[in-house]
């Protein structure tokens, strides 16, 4: 041994740990204005602990989102919306977040539009169009028609008594501060047909052979169907919009009214139709005129004109034949007054042999009521 005394020495070293749980986190969203579908949103959530927490955030009180304490959607939706809360946790406990609200703003989706009662809509009848759209913040509803005009504004548009002018197509617009959107519906509007408007043509005097059509015509919804009627007669006379009566009679006079009909009612409108007859008398002044004519040209080459020459002429050439007979053919159809007048039945030849029938002629003067010939013999 030395003479010093070996003596031993411990030194400790203390060393203090603080351990404990989380703290309450702190939740921070970025931007912190508003927040607009489509753009790119951040939550943080932060805590004091030791050791060190983990990060689970939720939403709703829905299963678990996402681990990180930073939560970024890349491009948020409007689903994206609700109540966010960050949990901390570590091995001596674990503390949750105040909630987060996220509140998405979005231009309004397509409106739907429904028009109630849903079935057959009837003039006097009370009908309701309601527009509904998705949007945040909600909507502003405007209703327009057809040409655009604004004619209300509000969710729903009411018709207490709806008439015939109020069918048509109406546009309502939803919008807010984000953008706006139109949307459709066709209101068809059914009702009984109006009075109807009926016309004869021609609208002058009618004549005896000649041809008339009737139009009658009426506003309805759906379309009407028309049925003639003669007074004191049971039978329809025709179906359709346009009833015409060909080579017409005295007989024919009378009453005519249309009737039109659709699931919704009828109306029926009248007509007076008066036939005037044509008279011998009436047909001799209007043809004189004409025989003092072919007279006159007849004398006239008589006096200028071999025989021989007026011959060949009438046989060859696209002239008027030379005729000194008139006999007048009445058709079998022709009015009663003009069979009794001219009751001859035959046609002559001309000079030349030939038949002259002038048909066309003596339509535009009598309407095709009777048919004539000219008839010249052989000297």
């Amino acid at each position: 041994m030395s003479s010093f005394d070996v003596q031993q020495f411990t030194i400790c070293h203390h060393v203090f740990f603080s351990v404990d749980r989380p703290k309450v986190p702190s939740v921070s969203v970025s931007p912190s204005a508003e927040i607009v579908e489509g753009c790119s949103v951040t939550l943080t959530c932060s805590s004091d602990s030791n050791p060190a927490a983990t990060y689970t955030w939720y939403k709703d009180n829905e299963a678990p989102l996402r681990q990180p304490a930073v939560f970024v959607f890349k491009s948020i939706r409007r689903f994206d919306s609700g109540q966010y809360y960050c949990e901390a946790e570590n091995d001596l406990g674990r503390r949750r977040s105040e909630y987060l609200h996220i509140d998405v703003k979005y231009p309004p989706k397509v409106p739907s539009v429904s028009v109630s009662p849903s079935a057959e809509i009837v003039e006097g009848s009370s009908v309701t169009l309601t527009c509904s759209s998705d949007s945040n913040p909600a909507a502003n509803y405007t209703w327009y028609k057809e040409n655009k005009t604004l004619i209300h504004e509000g969710e729903k548009m009411y018709f207490t008594s709806i008439r015939p002018e109020n069918r048509g197509v109406y546009y309502c617009k939803s919008q807010n501060q984000y953008g706006h959107v139109f949307s459709s519906v066709s209101v068809d509007v059914h009702y009984r047909p109006k009075v109807p408007s009926v016309s004869v043509s021609p609208s002058a005097k009618i004549v005896e052979g000649s041809s008339v059509t009737l139009t009658c015509s009426s506003d309805s919804n759906p379309a009407a169907h028309y049925t003639w009627y003669k007074e004191n007669e049971d039978a329809p006379k025709a179906s359709g919009q346009i009833f015409t009566i060909i080579n017409i009679r005295s007989e024919h006079s009378g009453n005519y009214y249309c009737e039109a009909q659709n699931t919704r009612g009828r109306q029926n409108s009248t007509l007076q139709l008066t036939v005037v007859a044509v008279t011998a008398f009436a047909l001799a002044l209007t043809l004189i005129p004409v025989l003092l004519c072919i007279m006159r040209r007849d004398q006239n080459r008589k006096e200028n004109k071999s025989e021989k020459e007026e011959i060949q002429q009438a046989s060859f050439t696209n002239t008027v034949p030379i005729f000194t007979t008139v006999i007048w053919v009445v058709r079998e159809n022709s009015p009663s007054s003009l069979r009794a007048a001219f009751p001859f039945f035959r046609c002559l030849r001309s000079v030349s042999g030939a038949f002259a029938l002038y048909d066309t002629f003596i339509s535009v003067i009598l309407s095709s009521a009777v048919n004539y010939c000219f008839h010249s013999e052989t000297r």
